[in-house]
């Protein structure tokens, strides 16, 4: 009798990895509400060699939890004073480190992930600069997938952003603004009870031009009323051109104690 287990089945079978997340660099795009990521050598090859001729070298990184490809913890955002369930966020932050919804709560996800691709739906290779997601353009793209994101799943939504990623004023739009989820687009992912959504842009949310980050209505919706987590800089172009709209999205946060989010590797695992 065969006992093995399906996924390990699976996997034997052959998956191809696609990479969904941006790499991270001194001099990347960082929104700037965060510190920017900073890498650089602090021991070189040749600094210090060992008797039998051996040498190493090794970096310091200097990153906030929200630069980069990363996830948002719970504890990230709050509305009147409460975190997500109702908690006092003045409370839960004392000491300098959060004890509730802490970074080092995020889960490891191993889901059914959806591909949302609005800029496909328009027809466009990127969505206009300030341009609000609807509700409506989520149905639109689900039907055009074949795929909407329900219970427990990952959504994700591309609007062609990151193909700006190489230069920093088109990609932040400060002045022009950056595509994004409207409310209704966050009410209509609520409403399916996914566990995260995420998309290829530095807020996640439509910012209108000249607004900068004012207000981040659909933060409030997805983390705090809905626990929903949101991730953001993604890279979703090779995922949509590979093809495949469902897909095995695989992510593992850093453990941060209170931290309010953490860098990440996100991966859409298809078969090969």
């Amino acid at each position: 009798m065969n006992s093995r287990d399906p996924l390990l089945a699976a996997v034997a079978g052959g998956v191809r990895l696609i990479e969904l997340g941006q790499p991270f660099f001194t001099g990347m795009p960082c929104s700037p509400n965060h510190p920017g990521f900073r890498m650089t050598l602090i021991r070189r090859h040749g600094d210090m060699e060992r008797p039998d001729g051996g040498s190493a070298a090794n970096e310091i990184i200097v990153t906030g939890g929200h630069v980069g490809t990363h996830i948002d913890a719970l504890s990230h955002v709050s509305h009147n004073g409460e975190l997500h369930g109702g908690i006092s966020a003045a409370e839960a932050q004392r000491g300098g480190a959060f004890s509730r919804h802490g970074a080092e709560n995020l889960p490891g996800l191993l889901r059914r992930g959806v591909l949302l691709d609005v800029a496909a739906v328009h027809g466009v290779a990127t969505l206009p600069p300030g341009y609000g997601v609807t509700a409506e353009d989520l149905q639109l793209a689900a039907e055009r997938a074949g795929a909407e994101p329900g219970e427990g799943d990952v959504a994700l939504i591309r609007t062609g952003w990151s193909r700006n990623f190489g230069d920093a004023t088109a990609y932040l739009g400060k002045e022009t603004g950056v595509p994004g989820a409207t409310p209704s687009a966050a009410h209509w992912l609520a409403a399916r009870g996914i566990v995260a959504t995420g998309a290829d842009t530095t807020a996640y949310e439509q910012i209108p031009e000249g607004a900068g980050h004012a207000v981040l209505p659909v933060h409030r919706i997805l983390l705090v009323e809905s626990g929903i987590f949101i991730l953001e800089h993604l890279d979703l172009e090779a995922l949509a051109e590979a093809g495949p709209h469902e897909f095995v999205f695989v992510l593992a946060p850093l453990r941060i104690k209170g931290g309010t989010g953490s860098p990440v590797r996100p991966l859409a695992a298809v078969t090969a």
